[in-house]
């Protein structure tokens, strides 16, 4: 397999696996709670990341069955290797607070029992679909954001995207931890 699917993948996997570690024995009141008003709880960093990753099936799929074709747009945008490099530098900076840029991943206020198994399967989705994208051209492969339609990048940012943004959001969930109030 290519490295850099390994590596993807890898960092994917350790992701799902420290949410497990750190929330996994939550009660849903823990998992629920929020430190103020508009911050997230845990389950709903978990739960956007779900969401987040929904967006994308489509791509996804014609991927993985080899129909997918990128658009002339997508083929001459000049500013794809910006945007790539722009998105992965502000997702890795938390001290940077950015909006979720569609309403379709804000995560509703409470969440059912099971988001951390959820999201561990959802991971478990995502590194299948990585995984299947040996062969593609990673760098000539270009997204369209599900987000923000003058927004692309190449599958290789993609994936570099997609690791920051769960990384991100799982110090987020530990933050709420942290928390002062955080019900033990």
């Amino acid at each position: 397999m290519n490295s850099r699917i390994d590596d993807v993948t890898s960092e994917l996997l350790a992701a799902g696996d420290d949410a497990r570690r750190s929330f996994g024995s939550f009660s849903n009141e823990q998992l629920n709670w929020k430190p103020s008003e508009k911050g997230w709880s845990v389950a709903q960093c978990l739960d956007h990341l779900i969401k987040s990753n929904v967006e994308f099936d489509g791509d996804w799929e014609k991927l993985l069955n080899g129909t997918r074709k990128n658009s002339f747009r997508e083929n001459w945008s000049p500013l794809t290797g910006f945007w790539g490099r722009f998105l992965i530098k502000t997702l890795a900076n938390d001290a940077k607070k950015t909006k979720a840029p569609s309403k379709s991943i804000v995560p509703p206020s409470e969440i059912e029992p099971g988001i951390v198994e959820r999201f561990v399967k959802n991971i478990e989705t995502k590194n299948r679909n990585i995984a299947g994208c040996e062969g593609i051209d990673l760098k000539k492969t270009v997204l369209t954001s599900p987000f923000l339609g003058i927004v692309t990048y190449n599958l290789d940012d993609a994936f570099s995207i997609l690791v920051e943004h769960t990384k991100r959001h799982i110090r987020q969930a530990k933050r709420v931890t942290e928390a002062e109030g955080f019900p033990r």
